[in-house]
């Protein structure tokens, strides 16, 4: 599994910190660790099922706390971009979300935290790895920092190669950022937008919003389309792949086992899949391990991985020339 080419689209930098310097980094900082290890894991990491999304995205905070300086910026993408290859990842897309880095670091403004990770992607430069970045947009925060979020991505366009819009589904139409993502379209800038991911009555409708609005290219997540055929006819011809992360979603109660997992039935209706692991520093997991669920759970061929990683090299926003300088099959179709 290990030595399987693979393609990570949906993995979050401040999501893939390891946890050895997660705890080195919040003692140098004065935060309080508790006295063993398995109370560490209880503290920092998710493993075992939240009682919904919000619950986790709480527990990230507890993170985000030593995300404080441009230094610590570089050390995490680095080791993010390092991890990933020894996962055997030879295309990876790492997100973050400027305002969420800065909270609560009031000398950490998001030219700041651009440099940094900046940095780290240049210690990394000799790693066989093609390595892209991708802006978020909170919708629990202000259109104008949305507008800010997306002034940033286009003023680095060298940097970033596409923009979401993440945070929690609940309560937050996707309307409410036409504007924002219009504006993203009109300067060409491609679009992955998370939605359908936790199993509330709007999901699929959220996916078809944020096809048909906000000019998604890709989903993030997207499982709860099994629930809807017609929005599942609307991907399938419209050749959206879906970001899909079974251990993310089990532990977000997006579903309720690994078992329970929609990934072959929706890969079996035609939709274009994709294996991502979201959040491994957080998870205790990474892609290997995803890998190993769906084998031993979901019975996934070796064909049936290559298959998906295919399709994901080619959704990747990753310019063309550079992916197929790592990826082993040629890659068609798109940039």
């Amino acid at each position: 599994m290990r030595q399987l080419p693979k393609v990570e689209l949906h993995r979050h930098l401040e999501g893939s910190l390891r946890l050895t310097t997660l705890v080195e980094l919040a003692r140098d900082l004065g935060i309080e660790i508790p006295p063993t290890e398995q109370q560490v894991i209880d503290d920092f990491l998710v493993t075992k099922p939240m009682k919904d999304l919000e619950s986790v995205l709480k527990k990230f905070m507890r993170t985000q706390a030593v995300l404080s300086s441009e230094e610590i910026l570089a050390r995490i993408t680095f080791e993010a971009i390092e991890d990933a290859c020894h996962e055997g990842i030879r295309l990876l897309e790492l997100r973050w979300a400027p305002f969420y880095i800065a909270d609560g670091h009031p000398g950490l403004t998001p030219e700041k935290i651009l440099r940094g990770i900046k940095m780290g992607l240049k210690m990394a430069q000799e790693l066989p790895i093609a390595v892209g970045f991708i802006s978020i947009v909170q919708r629990i925060h202000s259109l104008e920092e949305a507008e800010q979020v997306l002034q940033l991505t286009l003023d680095h366009r060298d940097f970033f190669v596409g923009i979401d819009l993440a945070d929690n589904e609940v309560g937050f139409d996707p309307t409410h950022f036409e504007k924002i993502f219009s504006r993203a379209q009109a300067q060409d800038l491609p679009i992955t937008i998370h939605a359908g991911e936790a199993p509330f009555a709007e999901a699929s409708l959220n996916v078809k919003k944020s096809i048909e609005l906000l000019g998604a290219q890709r989903i993030g997540h997207g499982l709860q389309i099994f629930r809807d055929p017609f929005i599942m006819s609307l991907v399938r011809q419209k050749g959206i792949p879906l970001e899909l992360c079974p251990t993310s979603n089990w532990l977000t109660q997006s579903v309720p086992s690994l078992e329970a997992h929609p990934i072959r039935q929706l890969m079996e209706a035609g939709i274009p899949v994709t294996i991502n692991s979201d959040d491994p520093g957080i998870f205790g997991i990474d892609l290997v391990h995803e890998y190993q669920v769906l084998s031993e759970i979901h019975h996934f061929t070796e064909a049936e991985f290559n298959n998906c990683n295919d399709v994901a090299a080619q959704a990747s926003f990753i310019p063309r020339m550079q992916k197929q300088k790592f990826w082993p099959r040629p890659i068609h179709n798109l940039r």
